[in-house]
């Protein structure tokens, strides 16, 4: 049971002005690093359709009850910063919180420093929060992985022995991690045609989105320490939506035996807030019945789900968008808890700031489904852009975007959007 966090009180009102449909208010409190024509990379926390810089409001005093240093936040990397821990980010975010809340006059009343402190989100640069040490892609959507399996097996034989029993995962490559707004390069690699005796070589075909979400962990424990379920909560520290792109046709010829190489490790991009597990709290929810039944060590208790609604719209070129998914995070079999416990059963250890996605989240049905592969069902249903053209899949200049949004009948707890726009070979 997670001791009641006051910055998530639904009853909270800040002093800034905040719409209605912002991703941001005062219960979010997301942390990302930025810059703007006049400061270097730093810490900031968005709000409403601003920034408020925590380098400034520590040298101003504000958060002088608290353990941080000027490093922690003049930094170009949230990983500093997060070392502190899941209690002190707590602390961190209370604060903040209490600073911006309309019932206090502390910062409100010092006009000076409020100048100081804000700053435009649309006159803000925005970079990777976090230095990413390691990275795991998780394939825990039953949804998808039928689709998937049905696809290339048979519906009757769609998922695999394994995968009602473990969370199947693959390690992936951190550096090619890349922020929302960055431009993804199409790949090149071999493919093997179904005519060809030969595999050929060339730029990807078939280059796909993958809808997923993705957890920044803290600190975690020594090589050979294992993370239970029940404590893997303390080793989160934050989400984000996460775009795995993948050249389905280079995928196709490689994976067979050792799975995705050259298929996934050209780009993968993350959304440039993390929103904290704190502020995702009051979105908890039931997860599936997971049978057979699971072994002792991936058990849980209570409500591990988020009900985090995603979509994923295409836009052309020339302008045209439209969305070509609607879908939810809570559609996982495997959630977040499970796949930190089975990452560390072995004694692997997770360090502060590694990656751990989901996997492609599908729904149940056709329009929540997580990818081009799926939505076209391998090419065989084109979907109808506005300007009259048609995608199976992704083609030169188009962009991918993501938007993703916890809500209840209070607030709306939003994650920014992840967009990247697809460029021709090199």
């Amino acid at each position: 049971m997670v001791k009641k966090i006051k910055a998530n009180d639904p009853s909270l009102k800040s002093w800034l002005e905040i719409s209605k449909e912002s991703d941001f208010p005062i219960q979010n409190l997301p942390f990302g690093i930025y810059s703007t024509k006049n400061k270097t990379k730093r810490v900031g926390v968005a709000i409403g359709d601003q920034i408020l810089d925590l380098y400034q409001l520590l040298k101003l005093g504000y958060l002088d009850s608290l353990s941080f240093c000027e490093h922690c936040f003049s930094n170009e990397y949230l990983n500093r910063m997060m070392g502190h821990g899941k209690i002190e980010i707590r602390d961190l975010r209370n604060r903040i919180s209490e600073l911006l809340n309309a019932e206090n006059p502390e910062l409100f009343q010092n006009k000076e420093a409020i100048a100081k402190v804000l700053d435009l989100q649309i006159e803000s640069e925005m970079y990777l929060p976090v230095k990413i040490g390691d990275y795991t892609d998780f394939y825990s959507s039953e949804q998808h992985a039928f689709n998937v399996g049905s696809m290339f097996r048979d519906p009757n034989n769609a998922l695999l022995p394994n995968w009602k029993h473990i969370p199947v995962a693959y390690h992936g490559r951190s550096s090619s991690i890349i922020p929302s707004g960055q431009d993804v390069i199409r790949p090149k690699g071999q493919q093997k045609l179904d005519d060809n005796e030969n595999p050929i070589f060339g730029a990807s075909k078939l280059l796909d989105f993958e809808l997923e979400m993705g957890f920044i962990t803290f600190q975690g424990k020594p090589l050979g320490n294992t993370i239970s379920t029940q404590e893997a909560d303390e080793f989160i520290f934050g989400m984000c939506l996460f775009n795995d792109w993948s050249a389905r046709d280079i995928q196709k010829w490689e994976y067979i035996p050792l799975g995705p190489f050259l298929a996934k490790n050209f780009a993968s991009s993350m959304s440039c807030w993390i929103v904290t597990l704190d502020a995702l709290e009051p979105f908890r929810t039931a997860g599936p019945i997971q049978k057979p039944k699971i072994l002792p060590y991936l058990e849980y208790s209570g409500n591990k789900h988020l009900d985090i609604e995603l979509t994923v719209a295409i836009q052309t070129e020339n302008g045209a968008k439209k969305v070509v998914t609607n879908s939810n995070y809570k559609y996982m079999y495997w959630n977040m808890n499970q796949q930190l416990a089975h990452h560390t059963v072995n004694g692997c250890n997770v360090n502060c700031g590694d990656m751990l996605a989901s996997g492609t989240i599908s729904g149940p049905e056709e329009g929540s489904f997580g990818s081009m592969l799926e939505i076209s069902w391998k090419g065989t249903k084109p979907v109808k852009m506005p300007d009259g053209s048609e995608r199976r899949f992704i083609q030169d200049g188009d962009s991918v975007i993501f938007n993703g949004r916890a809500k209840n009948k209070d607030i709306n707890i939003g994650f920014g959007e992840l967009i990247s726009k697809v460029l021709p070979p090199k």
